[in-house]
């Protein structure tokens, strides 16, 4: 068994995708709109062909009375996000934040053996990059 899909909830699709191709650097897997102006958006690292990220708007397959509390949630940041795993942590720390990404945590040593560092992206998902110490 293998990992093919994960999905964030973003606020805006056009800003989620600037901001994970052009600042963090994944590739764009599908951006195609079916009925409904549903937009299917992922992306992927380029190292992990057959993974895709799905930045999904609040909205179907949830249930319309969740969409509120959702959207609460989103907004203060509060559901979960993503931890890449990357060669050079302080390296792609420079990169993002010199890209504009909004910095959380500065990279630093865990004492469960990585070094770390954190963004928030446009919606306010927090992303992690790490590396083995």
């Amino acid at each position: 068994m293998k990992l093919s899909h994960t999905f964030l909830f973003v606020h805006d699709q056009d800003a989620a995708l600037k901001f994970y191709r052009d600042v963090i650097g994944l590739e764009v897997r599908t951006d195609q709109t079916i009925e409904n102006d549903y937009r299917w958006l992922t992306v992927g690292p380029a190292e992990q062909p057959e993974v895709e990220i799905g930045l999904a708007r609040i909205g179907p397959p949830a249930p319309p009375t969740d969409f509120e509390a959702l959207e609460a949630l989103l907004a203060k940041g509060s559901l979960q996000g993503l931890i890449f795993a990357v060669e050079d942590v302080d390296a792609k720390f420079e990169q993002v934040r010199a890209a504009g990404g909004e910095v959380m945590q500065e990279p630093v040593d865990q004492y469960y053996g990585v070094r770390d560092c954190a963004f928030r992206d446009p919606s306010g998902n927090m992303i992690r990059f790490s590396s083995q110490r």
